[in-house]
């Protein structure tokens, strides 16, 4: 039988033959090359004993520390002394988490703070204070009367970074007013998989896309200064290849080649540790039979040494015990730790397991965990304690922050939100509708805040309606503020799954002009969101045909984190929205755009697929659309990725490329006119996308490379110019290295083209 070392490197050997991440060789450093905030952590690393090097390294859920039981709280929730001091005192914790089952008022949040860095910094020896982390995804999503922004898929939606930085600033300063300096935000997953429960939690298929906006929002997050009292540490999540689970189930294995791992799944962790995000999260699945939390070759090869972070990686939920009881590649918990630590984890995520730091000494006493690899993961614990301010101020008055939920912060929520929404059919005009008339308004979306939420809102699933905030307003209850109370009627008609009076939908549609027919998902996220069918539920496509068949205008709203076959029913609508978990605002902005005052510029952040079966990214290879009869043309989305319609009209033209023939150290100069050629202003999206011809592994239809957001008047135009460097071209080669080939290119930019020449 061979030995837990053994097993190691047999894992190893393996990723590396099916995933061949190079090994290179790590430079040493000196005193020339650290920065003052290393030299401080390495100085305070000099005085603590392996007890508080271990305890730092260890990070519970604060359920750990209340009177009652772990996930069962007793309420109202309090501390009990005795096992807080435990935690702190004895174990040295460094680091806490989460809420216990829902949100906190800002004053719980400050006596839960208050009460930690007393102990931490007054009581325990070594006088360190606790880092605090929590799940602000979508704004302070865990603290009562917060702002809430639209989540991830949303953001991406409106194709507007300065909204994803408005958005990361936002949830920031109330993170930070709620005594929180860490969000484990944002997601930079790529959602390519349409069945996956955390879709809503990506910025969408693209590459480009994601990166763009997933960079935006980090800047939001921490500013130029991640320590000042109005921002927090992001924490990219999840590392790496969570995404795209062979199942489409959360949390269930990845199967993906090195050559599609580079391209598409490392990039936005690339751009992201290029812009100096803080801290990293480990994906919680495995990739090619090898569990991410167990695997050198992505945690130390290619994140540290080959991408160039620098910062802390923490595991996620629980993952340690799933090497032993899920994966089952660690024979019980110490076996986890050794081969977690020594992989590359930092800092555990242990939320219910104070056994973490215990046994974590005895493998470093037994020598199965280096002291080199300690101080390593404690070092970069420090120093993000020491970036963010903690050791001279672990969190500012209430007082500090006057604009908590205040109607600045609204108003950003409410414009993101806005160019959220996107319009995918609006049949002969049918929206906007006139504000005189009389509506009905049906389905189980419409009268739901969780629906326009999603997860993380107030508790884990999002779906307490305890939590939501009481002034803001679902579907129904805004177009009932914009038409009138009286002329708005309301019956809910079916439930997600079941029917329940469609003849009440019928006789309700006697006396108005419009049915506004709100369909979609319950909020959910992780393994709870798992579905069987991507297929929307029998219930809601009759509730739509009953609808159709009275005669009346049909609008159908799709409120759901991620697509639902809609084939049966979208002919019956005359106008189809979709609603991507807009946040607190979603409703007042939907309302406004179906009553004119919003023009709609939100564009598909992803394919939205036809079938439950016929499951593709927009760039995809061309040999992936063979038909029955041989032809090479399936590509037919009921929504292609980057689609979204408006109450305007834009004309393309005068497409110019300023030089056609460039070497691969060049950049490409692209412009072209866009006019407003509609009657009212609008917003619009020039998405530019390139498809190389011919290269030597086979190249997608074409790949998105650069986009802009910009607002016409009537009759307005405007020249974009993109400058693109050659050297976004490049393309993971046969070898699994990045390279740019010669050729021929053509660039599309709506349903104008034109073509270029790379030489060497």
């Amino acid at each position: 039988m061979q030995n837990n070392s053994s097993i190691l490197a047999l894992f190893i050997l393996i990723f590396s033959v099916q995933v061949c991440i190079p090994v290179v060789a790590q430079k040493k450093s000196n005193m020339k090359d650290q920065t003052p905030n290393e030299v401080r952590a390495k100085k305070i690393l000099s005085k603590l004993s392996l007890e508080d090097k271990c305890g730092e390294m260890t990070q519970l859920a604060i359920d750990v520390t209340l009177n009652g039981e772990p996930y069962n709280p007793v309420e109202p929730q309090s501390f009990d002394m005795e096992k807080l001091r435990e935690v702190l005192i004895d174990l040295r914790v460094g680091s806490i988490l989460n809420v216990a089952a829902h949100a906190y008022t800002r004053e719980r949040w400050y006596e839960v703070m208050d009460t930690i860095q007393t102990i931490a910094t007054k009581e325990k020896k070594n006088s360190i204070p606790v880092l605090y982390g929590i799940d602000a995804i979508h704004g302070a999503n865990y603290t009562v009367g917060a702002t809430l922004m639209p989540q991830q898929i949303g953001l991406a939606a409106t194709w507007n970074p300065e909204l994803a930085r408005l958005s990361g600033e936002v949830s920031a300063y109330e993170t930070r007013a709620s005594a929180i300096p860490w969000t484990f935000s944002p997601v930079l997953d790529m959602g390519r998989d349409q069945r996956w429960p955390r879709l809503w939690e990506t910025f969408g298929e693209d590459v480009h896309l994601a990166s763009e906006m997933g960079v935006a929002m980090i800047d939001g997050f921490q500013g130029d200064d991640i320590g000042d009292k109005y921002h927090v540490a992001a924490c990219m999540k999840h590392f790496l290849g969570y995404s795209i689970p062979w199942s489409g189930k959360d949390r269930s294995p990845a199967y993906i080649p090195e050559r599609q791992l580079r391209e598409y799944f490392v990039p936005t962790f690339q751009k992201a540790t290029d812009a100096g995000a803080a801290t990293l999260m480990i994906c919680s699945g495995e990739v090619n039979g090898i569990p991410v939390h167990a695997n050198p070759a992505l945690l130390k090869d290619l994140l540290r040494t080959e991408m160039g972070f620098k910062g802390l990686a923490v595991s996620d939920w629980d993952d340690l015990i799933y090497l032993v009881n899920r994966h089952r590649v660690a024979t019980d918990m110490k076996d986890a730790i050794r081969i977690a630590v020594n992989a590359g984890m930092d800092m555990a995520m242990v939320p219910m397991d104070t056994q973490f730091p215990i046994l974590l000494k005895e493998l470093v006493q037994e020598g199965k965990v280096p002291m080199e690899r300690i101080d390593e993961a404690v070092t970069r614990i420090l120093i993000a304690k020491i970036e963010l301010g903690l050791f001279e101020q672990p969190f500012y008055p209430m007082s500090d922050y006057p604009d908590f939920a205040s109607e600045k912060h609204t108003q950003i929520s409410y414009e993101a939100a806005a160019e959220s929404v996107v319009l995918l059919k609006n049949k002969n005009n049918s929206l906007p509708i006139n504000t005189s008339q009389k509506v009905l308004v049906t389905g189980p979306t419409a009268n739901s805040m969780q629906c326009l939420n999603g997860g993380w809102s107030g508790t884990w699933q999002g779906n307490n309606t305890d939590y939501d905030n009481k002034d803001k307003k679902t579907i129904l209850q805004a177009i009932q503020d914009k038409l009138g109370a009286e002329n708005v009627i309301y019956t809910q008609g079916t439930s997600f799954d079941k029917t329940q009076n469609l003849q009440a939908v019928t006789k309700a549609a006697e006396g108005v002009e419009t049915i506004i027919v709100c369909i979609g998902e319950m909020s959910y996220t992780e393994t709870p969101g798992n579905i069987d069918d991507l297929n929307l539920p029998d219930a809601q496509i009759e509730l739509v045909k009953t609808a159709a068949a009275t005669g009346k205008k049909v609008i159908v709203i799709m409120a759901a984190g991620r697509p639902r076959i809609v084939r049966e029913l979208e002919p019956n609508a005359d106008a189809f929205l979709m609603s991507l978990l807009p946040g607190n605002e979603g409703g007042r902005a939907i309302a406004d755009i179906i009553v004119g005052e919003i023009n709609p510029s939100g564009k598909m952040p992803y394919t939205y697929p036809r079938y439950a079966n016929a499951l593709m990214t927009y760039d995809h290879k061309g040999t992936d659309l063979p038909k029955y009869d041989f032809s090479m043309d399936n590509f037919d989305p009921q929504w292609e990725f980057g689609y979204g319609q408006s109450y305007t009209k834009f004309a393309y033209s005068n497409l110019k490329i300023i030089n056609q023939t460039l070497s691969k150290d060049d950049s490409i100069e692209i412009s072209v006119d866009v006019k407003n050629i509609g009657n009212r202003a609008g917003k619009e999206v020039v998405q530019l996308f390139i498809t190389d011809k011919v290269a030597s592994v086979t190249p997608s239809v074409k790949r998105l490379r650069a986009f802009e957001k910009i607002n016409l008047k009537v009759g307005e135009i405007k020249t974009i110019t993109f400058n693109l460097p050659i050297s976004d071209l490049k393309f993971i080669g046969i070898d699994n290295q990045w390279i740019i080939e010669p050729g021929d290119f053509e660039v599309t930019i709506s349903n104008l083209k034109s073509d270029f020449e790379v030489i060497n």
